[in-house]
């Protein structure tokens, strides 16, 4: 019989936004940047309590169908204990549906705050390796989830398993140089809406042409940002999408046309830039705030952090 904790337990996660793909690192490479969501979880006897305050208040379930609580209900179960009754508490500041991982730090921070509640009941916390995999399994790719646990720059990847897909990371060192610029725009967009519009199948040149931006990419984020312009290009993903989300598009355009390295966040409409320099060009933020991006110079975001108790709010 798996055991159940007892109820008046606590624990808190703290997990950052991140954004996918960096150009031509499609459904590989990560980084996490520095905007946190913070859960807070209780024990209770029984029934299920579920708050959200900030990004998605109003507008997200509040029952068991909510992504934070599957989270930490299969957080316990892969630790093997499970709780009567729960109080979860959300508190959002990344915003939902612009590419900038808000499903992954909701997978990532529910497992985490279950790691919390698992540590008092006796039982092994989930390792970074396991949180890796377990989040990873709810989207059927890495590169969201493994920064959120990771933190930093990351480059992940999928390998075939006994039991199913096997999803692994490695973090890599950022050149403390590269700065980053998310602009989020007010639309919103779904990643499944916008996979859709990726062909099942892509030239040789397409696939050799990304392949050898993506090396190149590790070396730039790591030692050579100079190298950063070359490679973020792509032609995988970016071009097929930019219909669906033109002011994103030129924005892109536009950063690229300043010199800025500049990609798609994830599946977008967000757009992240990297750059040596510690603002961005005028013309690029002039744009920016008159097609309503709002746009924040932002740090490499921390791994996921969980903790006994309700903690103060980072």
């Amino acid at each position: 019989m798996i055991p159940t904790l007892p109820s008046g337990l606590a624990a808190t996660a703290v997990v950052a936004a991140s954004s996918a793909n960096l150009g031509p690192g499609f459904d590989s490479m990560g980084i996490a940047v520095s905007l946190y969501d913070e859960i807070v979880v209780e024990t209770t006897e029984s029934g299920l309590v579920v708050e959200v305050e900030g990004e998605g208040a109003g507008r997200v379930p509040l029952d068991g169908s909510h992504l934070v609580v599957r989270a930490i209900e299969r957080g316990l179960g892969q630790t093997g204990v499970r709780a009567a009754g729960l109080r979860v508490r959300c508190r959002n500041d990344i915003p939902h549906s612009r590419g900038l991982g808000s499903s992954a730090a909701a997978v990532v921070g529910g497992l985490a705050a279950a790691n919390g509640l698992a540590a008092q009941g006796g039982s092994t916390p989930m390792t970074d390796t396991e949180l890796v995999q377990v989040s990873a399994e709810f989207e059927g790719h890495p590169d969201n989830a493994a920064a959120a646990v990771l933190g930093g720059a990351v480059v992940s990847w999928t390998a075939a398993g006994e039991c199913g897909p096997r999803y692994a990371a490695a973090q890599i060192q950022l050149h403390p140089d590269v700065n980053l610029f998310a602009a989020v725009p007010q639309v919103r967009s779904s990643t499944a809406e916008t996979r859709v519009l990726l062909p099942e199948q892509v030239s040789h040149t397409d696939a050799r042409f990304n392949l050898s931006r993506a090396a190149l990419l590790v070396v730039a984020l790591t030692e050579r940002p100079d190298l950063l312009m070359v490679a973020t290009e792509d032609v995988l993903h970016q071009p097929q999408r930019a219909a669906a989300m033109p002011a994103s598009a030129e924005y892109l355009a536009v950063l690229r046309r300043c010199g800025v390295a500049a990609v798609l966040s994830g599946a977008g409409p967000a757009v992240l830039a990297l750059s040596t320099a510690a603002e961005l060009p005028a013309e690029a933020v002039e744009f920016g705030n008159a097609h309503g991006f709002t746009v924040a110079r932002m740090s490499a975001g921390d791994g996921v952090t969980w903790s006994s108790g309700v903690a103060v709010r980072r």
